[in-house]
């Protein structure tokens, strides 16, 4: 009788369910599935996009052009143009926008360290608001114009990685709002 499990392998199916469920946490809404991909609005615009949920990043990260920072009453701010095409609608959104600073994030990738600003905004996906963190970067040339890290990821409940559009955003005045709290997950690097 063999006592390793070196030669155990789970199936394709098991491995995405027990991912799904070390990103959930108690918060967690545990009846909902989302699939790596999955419809969101951007609040409060109702804007909608595609979103990537990508368990591989800590922060989320949301298309944002012409950013610059400013300060305002001695505070750090940041002032950006969101740029999207809505979804639902095909039709463009151009909004500038100006909020205080959350944080600075220092993130290491292929082209090397990059630095972007951080700010607090609000996203619908399913029922539920959730205030999450966002860095903002130019994601023009990226596939998807909103992706979600472990820090939002962590809020949703489960995530089936082999599906997706498994949740439509249908948020309104009475839709439970999740809101920002610090949370546990490393405030480093984002790889």
């Amino acid at each position: 009788m063999r006592s390793s499990m070196s030669g155990w392998r789970l199936p394709a199916a098991m491995v995405g369910l027990l991912a799904g469920l070390a990103l959930a946490t108690p918060q967690a809404q545990a009846d909902k599935v989302f699939g790596w991909v999955e419809r969101a609005t951007i609040e409060p615009w109702g804007v909608a996009v595609k979103a990537k949920l990508d368990s591989g990043a800590l922060t989320s990260s949301l298309d944002a052009r012409e950013i610059e920072s400013f300060e305002r009453d001695g505070e750090e701010w940041v002032r950006f143009r969101l740029k999207l095409e809505d979804t639902a609608s095909g039709e463009a959104f151009s909004e500038e926008l100006e909020l205080p600073l959350y944080r600075d994030l220092r993130v290491r990738g292929a082209g090397g360290r990059d630095e972007r600003p951080v700010v607090l905004m609000k996203v619908c996906l399913g029922d539920t608001i959730y205030e999450e963190q966002f860095s903002l970067r130019d994601r023009e040339e990226m596939n998807y114009p909103l992706l979600l890290g472990r820090r939002t990821l962590s809020h949703l409940g489960l995530l089936d990685v082999r599906e997706t559009f498994l949740q439509r955003p249908d948020c309104n005045e009475e839709s439970p709002l999740l809101e920002h709290e610090p949370d546990e997950l490393s405030e480093g690097h984002d790889d």
